[in-house]
């Protein structure tokens, strides 16, 4: 079961943060290609959001070729690495990029300090992915 968490304090919408952690699990290969996620009734009454702020966010991930809905079947991840061009992953990457820029910027947190937090996270995520 996939431990996702809404965080109201941060600005953020519930329906992003719920993409985030979903591209998380997909880049950590926490969710591999094939894997399903939960329906929307069952996401939502976890989250205890609406369930329109899942069908938010599942259907801007399926946009992104991040997940796949089959109908009647449910919504699976996707082999995003074969079906997303060079150009469309470098566009979700710049994306991703520029949303974690404006938070440290946000935070008033001086560069060389957000550099070392994105190198930890690297080398988090790759022992992760190791292990």
């Amino acid at each position: 079961m996939l431990h996702i968490q809404i965080n109201p304090n941060t600005g953020v919408p519930a329906y992003r943060q719920i993409m985030d952690q979903i591209r998380y699990y997909v880049a950590s290969s926490t969710l591999t290609p094939g894997d399903q996620l939960p329906s929307v009734r069952e996401l939502a009454r976890q989250l205890t959001v609406n369930p329109s702020t899942i069908v938010k966010a599942y259907t801007e991930l399926e946009h992104e070729g991040v997940i796949e809905n089959k109908q009647g079947r449910g919504t699976f991840v996707a082999d995003i690495r074969t079906k997303l061009s060079r150009r469309e992953k470098r566009t979700i990457l710049r994306r991703g990029a520029s949303h974690f820029w404006v938070e440290a910027r946000q935070l008033d947190m001086p560069e060389d300090e957000v550099w070392e937090i994105l190198r930890e996270e690297r080398e988090r995520m790759s022992e992760e992915v190791r292990a």
